[in-house]
């Protein structure tokens, strides 16, 4: 059976869930990640209000639609990062509230944490997000930065996100970081960094997307490979770069959708992912999750690459097999 195919709703938090759950069905999609943003689900009313929970499950159900599980990306990435204005513009004002740091760090961590819970009353056992990064802002290693600064940061979110990891567990749900730059783990090296420094924390896990690794010159598939285990969730995300020698891949200070940037996001199967060796690893790992599409292609209507997405991702997904190719050529198998 083929794996659902879903449509994460953080791109389309101005629409009501009605609205989009409306859309999204007649695009073809199995299902929604829901967003903790825009009014997909709000963690706040999911743990105060008892019908909350049902009533989001039956918008989706009235259009043919199942949830798998929901993202909590902007709030988790105020837990690790230092604190500045540009967090106030994506995180919700009881976040938010004076913007003292440590305030703003703790309120956040209080919220992932209540997030596990709420996603354990909606009836799904995956919370996916970001952590943010104390030492992002080191990644050049100039001014010079030493191991023990280095060693120092992954100390420091590792004793921020163990407290919020045990509640996951707590509730029988996992945590899927989304393997991306800005965050504590950014490629296979970092992620193992940060598992270490959780000490294997069996509610850490992967939202694996290909797109935030194909642009770095990393091999997605080498991810899946080497951490089969903690491949909890996986987004279906296209990229391409376009150096030309004016530009690099740093990005250059220029906004997502900028022609002169050295590399953008793109519609699945419009990039240079390729998606047809990761279905295999996938195959191979046998994970039967959601394939959930992030969509984000600044040059394409957004209702227009929806709809492909959701056909190109069905179409790229097959199911795996435990019968070789020949095994019909075997006289005893005929028998």
């Amino acid at each position: 059976m083929s794996r659902p195919v879903t449509l994460f709703t953080g791109q389309w938090a101005d629409l009501s869930l009605n609205d989009l759950a409306e859309k999204a069905a007649e695009w073809g999609y199995d299902g929604l990640e829901l967003a903790c943003w825009g009014d997909h689900f709000e963690i706040d009313r999911a743990l105060s209000e008892d019908a909350y929970c049902k009533n989001q499950l039956d918008i989706l159900a009235s259009h043919g639609l199942c949830c798998y599980a929901i993202s909590n990306h902007l709030v988790g990435q105020a837990v690790s990062d230092p604190i500045d204005d540009r967090h106030k513009a994506i995180l919700p004002d009881r976040i938010w509230l004076d913007g003292d740091p440590a305030g703003v760090q703790n309120r956040a961590a209080r919220d992932m944490m209540d997030a596990a819970e709420a996603a354990s009353k909606l009836g799904v056992n995956t919370v996916n997000g970001f952590t943010g990064s104390p030492i992002w802002h080191k990644l050049y290693f100039f001014p010079p930065t030493s191991s023990e600064e280095v060693e120092a940061g992954y100390q420091h979110f590792a004793k921020q996100w163990k407290p919020i990891l045990d509640q996951f567990s707590k509730h029988d749900v996992r945590f899927a970081l989304e393997v991306h730059p800005t965050e504590i783990a950014y490629d296979i090296i970092t992620f193992k960094h940060a598992l270490e420094a959780l000490d294997e924390h069996q509610a850490f896990g992967i939202n694996f997307d290909p797109s935030h690794l194909i642009w770095q010159g990393l091999d997605p598939v080498k991810l899946i490979n080497e951490f089969p285990d903690r491949i909890f969730h996986v987004h279906m995300k296209d990229a391409s770069t376009t150096l030309d020698g004016t530009n690099s891949i740093l990005g250059g200070h220029l906004s997502f959708g900028d022609h002169r940037r050295g590399w953008d996001f793109r519609s699945p199967g419009r990039g240079e992912v390729d998606f047809e060796s990761i279905i295999r690893a996938l195959n191979r790992i046998q994970y039967t999750g959601p394939l959930s599409v992030e969509w984000e292609d600044s040059a394409m209507d957004r209702e227009h690459g929806a709809r492909e997405a959701a056909e190109y991702v069905q179409n790229i997904d097959f199911p795996s097999t435990n019968r070789a190719f020949d095994a019909s050529f075997d006289k005893e198998d005929q028998a």
